[in-house]
């Protein structure tokens, strides 16, 4: 970092597009014990995140919340998800991010995820609208005459900050892993999420004793952040709503971390155990 003016906002802007499912984050959750299908979070869930970037300790904030559609076609979670960038941070480099999950309380599967950013001098947005038995996705980016379809690889496919809010359910014991398909904008990421260490974490919200999650991409064909050599981290509460109390992206410029300093739980008539 040769000066501060000139490698912040890169900085900044880097943790910020890392700590979300592309634009930074988007969706969650269900009711009615969706969590057994495996859903991150339930109808009525908030989670709060403040987010650091090495020396800059609140560089923006992440907030997430879930609730129950049950009037839509197909009755579903909705999940919204906003990002942006505060204090110092917002005068170097302005950025706010929307994203909306929308997931099926049936299936627990991911119907559709919209996306959109806006920066001092730049508006992004897109929508992919997902049809499992084809097996296929439609990603229709704002501005474009048309779609495109993409192929779906087998998997459930989830943003990277949906799919790290899952673990929440997975309970993984040391030596273990589990395979987790992630989208970043227009591409699919195979991740491979492994039992790291058991570890203890301070937060706005109390100590805990968390479980470190790691997601790996098989070294042979990285793509992305993993084939410039970043890491991800999530910390997992051992407690009863095995809150995801922490994220972390690590880079070579430094470490983005997401601490989780807010929370509303779930409805009351929903409140159930998210282990699945």
């Amino acid at each position: 970092m040769r000066t501060f003016s000139g490698h912040m906002p890169f900085c900044v802007r880097s943790t910020i597009r890392s700590l979300r499912p592309r634009l930074l984050l988007a969706a969650i959750f269900a009711s009615l014990l969706v969590n057994a299908r495996g859903l991150p979070l339930r109808d009525g869930e908030e989670l709060g995140y403040r987010v650091s970037w090495a020396v800059v300790p609140g560089a923006g904030e992440i907030k997430i919340a879930a609730v129950n559609d049950v009037s839509a076609p197909r009755p579903s979670l909705r999940v919204t998800t906003t990002t942006s960038t505060r204090r110092l941070a917002r005068l170097l480099l302005p950025f706010d991010a929307r994203a909306e999950s929308v997931f099926d309380l049936d299936t627990g599967r991911l119907l559709s995820l919209s996306e959109s950013s806006h920066t001092r001098d730049k508006h992004a947005e897109h929508t992919v609208t997902f049809d499992p038995a084809a097996h296929s996705a439609a990603y229709q980016r704002a501005g474009d005459p048309a779609a495109r379809t993409l192929a779906v690889p087998p998997g459930d496919p989830t943003d990277l900050i949906m799919g790290l809010l899952q673990t929440r359910t997975w309970d993984l014991k040391p030596g273990e892993r589990r395979e987790a398909l992630v989208l970043f904008d227009d591409d699919f990421y195979e991740l491979t999420i492994h039992f790291a260490r058991y570890e203890e974490v301070r937060t706005p919200l109390g100590t805990f004793n968390t479980v470190v999650l790691e997601p790996r991409m098989d070294r042979s064909a990285p793509k992305g952040m993993f084939r410039r050599g970043g890491s991800v981290r999530v910390w997992i509460a051992q407690n009863e709503e095995r809150l995801p109390v922490r994220f972390e992206v690590e880079f070579k410029i430094g470490t983005g971390t997401a601490t989780l300093e807010t929370y509303t739980p779930p409805k009351a008539s929903h409140a159930a155990n998210p282990r699945s």
